[in-house]
């Protein structure tokens, strides 16, 4: 899968459904037919919503692990907690379930945005809050992540 470009602005209305952004459609068409995963997030207050091949992908990793080792099973059970099958309405829309709108702290403005592969589906006040945190140097952090590759990545 090539990389998914793009943050937008949307509303989510008092059912719990949020429009689809169009030019996520676009980027996404020859996936759409077949559906997401929407699950939370592990290190933020967020959700992340999968193509499904996406997370086929992620879940032939996951499979490798085995299952005799306890953490590996805590972590699967953890990981894998909540997960939900979406896929678009004929309005080209998507439905949170409750549950994952309680975990993600959802309100009405809400922020999706690509991150390499998936979509996360934020607040907007705490993906803001996220983004221009002050606690981090993101030039530190940027030469701590990318600057010890061999690559030259600009």
């Amino acid at each position: 899968m090539s990389t998914l470009i793009g943050t937008y602005e949307c509303k989510m209305d008092i059912k719990g459904r949020l429009m689809f952004p169009s030019t996520f459609k676009k980027q996404l068409e020859d996936k759409l037919d077949k559906g997401f995963i929407l699950k939370r997030s592990v290190f933020q207050r967020c959700l992340e919503l999968f193509p499904l091949d996406e997370w086929e992908k992620t879940m032939n990793g996951v499979n490798q692990l085995n299952r005799f080792v306890k953490k590996n099973n805590d972590f699967i059970r953890r990981y894998t907690a909540g997960l939900k099958s979406i896929e678009l309405d004929n309005a080209g829309r998507i439905l949170v379930p409750k549950d994952l709108i309680k975990f993600a702290d959802l309100k009405k403005n809400l922020v999706m945005t690509s991150a390499v592969n998936i979509i996360e589906i934020w607040d907007k006040e705490l993906y803001e809050k996220s983004i221009n945190d002050s606690e981090i140097d993101f030039a530190q952090l940027t030469e701590d992540v990318m600057g010890n590759t061999s690559d030259n990545v600009s």
